[in-house]
């Protein structure tokens, strides 16, 4: 019998356990169908070019047949171990426009709003590199520079410069717009991910248990009232007044909502799923990170490849980082990057670049010989929606994820003058005395027509997904500004999910924030 039970140990999950487990009077369970985060390739950062071929410790979804890009369907990975998605991810520490939040404040309150979240996010982070009004220093979550980036990522920055785009030590600071290294979530050069900030702490405490290897199949209910949780084979159940809180990601919530017959009924029915609260938006309003790229081979052996010199190479790397933990097992891959307007009209950057000092197509799944680099652009403010629904009323099966990317037809217009924006970077005088040749799109792909069929034959998501069980003040949004999931009592969502919209930038940090708000105001009710 637990007073708590939290579905999920990723980046919201594991804030979420410890803070409500501060309170010894009450019991806690934190359940991931996932392994434990014992594998070395979580931790060593460089390690992340080999996560998208693990199926152990990412789901490995795949979308349906996405219509605007020729039928394809994308690779999302999603973290499933202990620390979830920031056990995977590339580490970059980004909180977003404060604009997002002015939006998200209109949604669902002041608690959401600029001023609430920054102060949140200050409060939460320790950051090693900076110290001024806009960062805190003494919170859980590590926050510092690159040990040792590669030249290339400085040269571009000195590209993007030359490209008349100002230069940005801190894109958490006074403004987002610019270009420049990205700070990171390491401590000492190795991955500090949502598990060793708030778990590793807490493990100790005698009120919290930790779940893995479970896989959750529903949540139970008395009446309307969650009672406890269904696992494969077993029940947990709660204490009266307990609450059930889903902290699954944009794709695991609505499943596990759906699942748990909070739904649109008709889907509910078709998958012979007793109906406890007809909720139509359950699933909707999935937005994500549509993200094209431009490849380049390089003139020498400076970016990272898997080319002549690669063992002997590594053998020094890890000479490096087994004495002072640096060097280029500390890269966190898309080193650098930045945030720039697709049209100068625009009142704030609505495209981001993350730039790699090596070559990587189909999210590393694809092996690339020789030396290159890659320059990532995405559309931050989509205006497509998706939605998440089941394909079976079986829990161990993947659930049907339709992104609609390019659905609307100004996301388009936004990606095609990302990619030629992308184009001119590489091309800019500090970075064009490295390239050899681009490889793709390729030099004989220059009108928009050819670009654009370019960006529907390559285009792939920068792992960004929200909004899937929408929060506001509204009645028909999923949840409330509280996180409590409306037609129920004693069951809340809190993740990524929950987004009224999505974020203009990496959304890791901004989902750890979600928790350590909501858990606040769980503990002064």
């Amino acid at each position: 019998m637990y007073d708590v039970i939290i579905v999920g140990a990723g980046s919201a999950g594991c804030v979420m356990a410890n803070r409500l487990s501060a309170d010894a009077n009450k019991r806690v369970c934190l359940v991931e169908t996932g392994p434990p985060d014992k594998s070395p390739v979580i931790h060593i950062p460089l390690g992340l070019a080999l996560l998208a071929r693990s199926k152990g410790i990412t789901w490995a979804f795949s979308t349906e047949p996405e219509p605007q890009l020729g039928n394809r369907r994308l690779y999302w990975p999603r973290g499933r171990t202990l620390g979830g998605s920031s056990s995977v991810n590339a580490m970059i520490y980004m909180r977003g426009h404060p604009a997002d939040y002015d939006g998200w404040e209109a949604a669902a309150g002041s608690d959401w709003g600029w001023q609430r979240a920054r102060e949140l996010f200050i409060a939460m982070e320790g950051n090693q590199a900076i110290a001024d009004a806009h960062h805190g220093s003494d919170g859980p979550l590590n926050v510092c520079n690159l040990r040792s980036p590669n030249p290339l990522s400085r040269v571009f920055v000195e590209a993007g410069v030359e490209c008349q785009i100002p230069e940005n030590d801190d894109f958490n600071g006074a403004s987002q717009e610019g270009v420049g290294l990205y700070q990171v979530t390491q401590k000492d050069g190795r991955r500090f991910s949502s598990a060793r900030a708030f778990l590793e702490p807490v493990r100790g405490r005698a009120n919290l248990t930790i779940e893995t290897g479970a896989l959750v199949e529903r949540v139970l209910f008395e009446g309307r009232r969650a009672s406890g949780l269904q696992l494969r084979g077993r029940v947990l159940s709660l204490n009266p007044g307990g609450e059930v809180i889903l902290c699954a990601g944009a794709v695991g919530s609505p499943q596990l909502l759906l699942l748990s017959g909070i739904g649109p009924g008709e889907e509910l029915s078709r998958h012979g799923i007793a109906v406890v609260h007809d909720a139509r938006e359950v699933g909707k309003n999935l937005a994500d990170h549509l993200d094209i790229c431009v490849l380049a081979a390089t003139r020498d052996s400076t970016a990272i490849g898997i080319a002549p010199g690669l063992l002997p190479r590594m053998i020094r790397s890890a000479f490096a980082y087994a004495r002072h933990k640096s060097g280029e097992l500390t890269s966190n891959v898309a080193e650098a990057g930045g945030f720039v307007k697709s049209d100068p009209a625009r009142e704030r950057p609505n495209l981001q670049f993350h730039f790699l000092p090596c070559l990587l197509r189909d999210h590393g799944r694809q092996t690339m010989f020789g030396y290159g680099v890659t320059l990532h652009v995405c559309d931050l403010l989509p205006k497509s929606r998706g939605r998440i629904s089941l394909g079976s009323n079986d829990p161990a099966a993947p659930p049907r994820i339709e992104a609609n990317y390019l659905s609307h037809p100004d996301d388009m217009a936004v990606l095609l003058n990302g990619l030629k924006l992308a184009r001119r970077v590489l091309e800019a005088p500090s970075m064009k005395k490295h390239i050899k040749a681009e490889l793709l799109p390729g030099p004989q792909v220059q009108a928009d027509e050819a670009l654009i069929e370019d960006i529907r034959a390559r285009a792939e998501t920068i792992y960004h997904p929200v909004g899937s069980c929408r929060m506001g003040k509204d009645t028909v949004s999923v949840v409330d500004p509280q996180a409590k999931v409306r037609g129920v009592e004693g069951l809340r969502v809190v993740d990524a999910s929950i987004m009224p919209s999505i974020i203009a930038g990496n959304t890791n940090a901004p989902t750890m924030m979600i928790a350590e708000n909501v858990a606040r105001m769980m503990m002064v009710r």
